[in-house]
């Protein structure tokens, strides 16, 4: 694997784990309501974006712009995300989210003609129960509407991700995926206007969530996108709640437990026996 590849991916699973952090301290505390969240957050990734290509010339002659489908995938990931996590516990909504995008993406490459090698579906199979194991202790029976909307948003999640593998130029995909959301959040905006809650801190919080770690970390993800396979690409997605507590243990002095550790050595070794099993079939097929 080529060494940007390596650098992309490790800085999107970290925007990613800093995302669930940033929407738990303002959905969870309620600085913020859902609706309000998600609106600040995908305005405030488009306005960051732009910027960006306003100061990048070459992304003006950019042959391709993303995608009404990766938009509308998009806004229904935040929306959905946003109002799940409004009704569900960290850990049974991570569960969810995550073997959602599992299920998603593995199921399109099978579809799409990908044949996994038995080692391949080993690695997910011990990575998923090592996210299992970590998160178990706060799983509780999910309500209907958040199991739903929270499995809508991981589906969602699945094909945008898919949809960064065809991307050529992933700044200009992403900013158009940003900017296309605008016509869905004014619709948001009237619809739930007479009932926004609201903190500065919690339009602090989802600023940062849309302009950084979403916006900045999205693309990211689409230029690592280009050097993954799509198992690759979720089963690496299984390690963003073992990032998300390995941050805490790092900058809030949270004890290291017996669960993290047997839980980050069940999930990371998935991980790598997912990318030997793809050099393994290779080989194979050579």
């Amino acid at each position: 694997m080529a060494v940007k590849t390596i650098i992309c991916t490790f800085l999107a699973l970290i925007a990613f784990a800093a995302n669930s952090v940033l929407c738990r301290l303002a959905l969870g505390d309620g600085a913020i309501d859902a609706a309000s969240f998600t609106i600040t957050r995908l305005l405030s990734g488009v306005v960051v974006l732009l910027a960006i290509m306003a100061f990048n010339k070459s992304s003006t002659a950019a042959s391709t712009k993303g995608s009404w489908t990766a938009s509308i995938m998009l806004f229904i990931y935040a929306l959905a995300f946003s109002y799940a996590y409004s009704t569900l516990g960290t850990g049974t909504g991570a569960l969810i989210l995550f073997g959602a995008v599992q299920i998603t993406m593995i199921l399109a490459s099978v579809i799409n003609g990908s044949r996994l090698h038995y080692s391949e579906w080993l690695g997910v199979f011990i990575a998923f129960f090592g996210l299992v194991y970590l998160i178990f202790p706060e799983v509780s029976t999910p309500s209907a509407v958040g199991f739903g909307l929270m499995a809508l948003s991981g589906i969602a999640w699945g094909v945008y991700t898919l949809k960064g593998k065809e991307s050529k130029n992933p700044l200009v995909d992403t900013a158009y995926n940003f900017f296309r959301t605008i016509p869905f959040v004014l619709v948001l905006l009237v619809f739930t206007i007479n009932e926004a809650l609201y903190t500065y801190e919690g339009i602090l919080l989802a600023t940062i969530s849309g302009g950084l770690t979403s916006a900045i970390g999205y693309t990211i993800w689409y230029i690592a996108l280009k050097g993954l396979t799509s198992t690759q690409a979720a089963v690496l997605q299984l390690s963003v709640p073992l990032i998300a507590a390995l941050g805490g243990i790092l900058f809030v002095s949270e004890a290291i437990t017996y669960r993290f550790s047997f839980s980050a050595l069940l999930v990371l070794g998935g991980i790598i026996i997912v990318f030997a099993g793809k050099h393994i079939a290779s080989k194979q097929k050579a």
